[in-house]
């Protein structure tokens, strides 16, 4: 069927629902296999719901289900992509469909880095009019039975909830029912998918008009009160800020405060001055609403894409509650979900572009310090998959190292760690340095290295111990230790900590000699590993009962 499969290729790929009779005569279906989210919500810490303002990301890109609809991946040349999951806190895939339900390679990748995903509910304009009198003034029976698809359609497919976006007038008798509409939708997404959200959008008023508000007042409080949020309309100025605030009260982290990034109307700012908006909205304690910042790519083009999408969460960073890692174990190779060619064990196995954001691998922090150190992705080289973590920087005269901190974590540690790093060393002269991997611990009066001959460490930095081969009973897991080739370096270490909290995974480069003048480094970082020995010493479970479907053979 072309809803599930593309015509031309026959491979599956995600889709949308058109119109009411689309959304109310849907059922799960065998075809739709493909599309139900294959990897769970990793949990983060702090949770979503503390008490800190939030950022929402709302994906806009020229109507949608663009190449990201394939979803065992493409051939694409120069595509989209979004990495930046650590300073953000839901993902939104919008378009202008009745039901949007997000492409599967988007909830992967987002849950992989702990962010859930909403898909979109919208009407808008006569047609929009027309559906709405059909199910909200048709009363409780049909209002409840649209809520009750839309709950379904979020837990088969595996995604975190709803935004609604009614963008056109409703008569007396529709928006009378919408409040009773929204508390049903909100608390059946509740019930279906754990940690659910459904989202209101500024739009429609309380007596029926479609006139975006920009702010949280009387006229529609009622929306905001039936569900777990608000998102605002663009067009704020510094006052209504104000008055939102006042009138969420406890609330105001549920308030997503719209930032359209293509600056359209009457704005504060957009582009690579949307840190004036957003430095705006936390002054006020108010959650931010983030809107098609993938103007980067539309606006500033493919061809510098992934330079110019630093430079544009870099400006933000300050403004970005990011959130840490909180389940071991914890092991990436830094793929994008894309690449020029697929790299394996250090070697480009096949050229060629590729896009499959399902095989995003975990995203660390991307830090950068003006002048002294910038992270980026290089597609050239990598370690697994298409891409690895690019570190380039200086050494300050007199200084030895440079720390740059990959990854925060907030677990308790465990007894024993293994971590695994895989490296190489670019630039005239690699061998001035080195590089390793320090493990920071959260301040407290009982945490110690647990190894004898060491003293406890001053602020809580460790420094993992190397091991020249791996313990016997884990050579075949960490094959790592001594696997390097293809101008890759690789380092195994083990940890040992007692009452410790884990807090910062850094990598450390360090000059070999000192030196009085400023030296320049670049380093590639491939793949690591930071893992609890006793469950990687435990036995795998055993599988049964595996089988294959819809299979087609080419």
């Amino acid at each position: 069927p072309a809803r599930y499969f593309d015509t031309k290729t026959t491979e599956p790929i995600s889709f949308f629902l058109s119109g009411l009779e689309e959304l109310l005569a849907w059922q799960p279906n065998s075809n739709d296999d493909f599309n139900v989210s294959a990897v769970p919500l990793a949990k983060r810490q702090p949770p979503l719901h503390s008490r800190r303002p939030r950022t929402l990301v709302c994906h806009d890109m020229r109507g949608g289900y663009l190449e990201d609809r394939f979803i065992q991946g493409s051939a694409t040349r120069n595509p989209y992509v979004f990495y930046h999951w650590r300073y953000i806190d839901i993902f939104v895939y919008f378009s202008h469909h009745t039901v949007t339900i997000p492409p599967v390679v988007w909830t992967n990748a987002a849950h992989r880095n702990s962010v859930p995903v909403l898909g979109t509910f919208i009407t808008e304009w006569t047609d929009g009019e027309k559906l709405c009198e059909a199910f909200l003034a048709g009363g409780e029976e049909a209002y409840s039975a649209v809520a009750e698809q839309l709950a379904r359609i979020a837990q088969h497919y595996r995604f975190d909830g709803w935004l609604v976006n009614i963008e056109n007038t409703l008569s007396a008798a529709a928006v009378g029912n919408l409040v009773p509409f929204l508390q049903e939708l909100t608390t059946r997404v509740h019930s279906a998918v754990p940690g659910g959200l459904v989202i209101w959008y500024d739009s429609v008023l309380k007596d029926g008009t479609l006139r975006w508000q920009n702010e949280l007042n009387d006229e529609n409080r009622m929306f905001f009160d039936a569900c777990d949020g608000l998102f605002t309309n663009y067009n704020w100025k510094e006052e209504q800020l104000e008055h939102t605030r006042r009138l969420a009260g406890q609330r105001q982290n549920d308030i997503y405060v719209g930032v359209d990034v293509f600056a359209r109307g009457d704005v504060i700012g957009g582009g690579f001055n949307t840190d004036k908006s957003l430095r705006l909205i936390r002054q006020y304690g108010l959650s931010a609403a983030i809107f098609a910042p993938g103007w980067v790519y539309e606006h500033l083009g493919k061809e510098n894409f992934l330079q110019n999408e630093n430079r544009f969460w870099g400006l933000l960073a300050d403004y970005l509650p990011t959130h840490s890692i909180c389940t071991l174990p914890l092991a990436t190779s830094f793929s994008l979900g894309m690449g020029t060619s697929t790299f394996l064990d250090g070697k480009d196995e096949e050229s060629g572009p590729w896009y499959d954001l399902s095989a995003q691998d975990i995203q660390p922090l991307y830090p950068e310090h003006q002048g002294r150190l910038s992270t980026s992705c290089c597609l050239q080289d990598a370690w697994c998959g298409g891409s690895s973590l690019q570190l380039q920087g200086t050494i300050p005269a007199g200084e030895e190292r440079v720390a740059v901190r990959l990854f925060s974590l907030q677990m308790p540690a465990p007894p024993k760690l293994f971590l695994t790093l895989l490296y190489k060393l670019e630039g005239p002269q690699p061998d001035d340095f080195t590089v390793a991997l320090e493990v920071t611990t959260w301040d407290s009066g009982t945490c110690l290295e647990g190894n004898p001959t060491s003293l406890p460490e001053p602020n809580g930095r460790h420094y993992p111990r190397f091991l020249p081969a791996p313990p016997p009973g884990l050579a075949k897991l960490l094959a790592a230790c001594h696997r390097g080739f293809h101008g890759w370096t690789s380092r195994c270490y083990e940890l040992e900590l007692q009452d410790c909290s884990l807090r910062d995974l850094s990598v450390i480069v360090f000059r070999q000699q000192p030196s009085l003048q400023e030296t320049s480094f670049t380093c590639l970082l491939g793949e690591v590993r930071v893992l609890d020995t006793a469950s990687v010493a435990a036995s795998p479970l055993q599988v049964h009962s595996v089988a294959a479907s819809q299979l087609w053979w080419q």
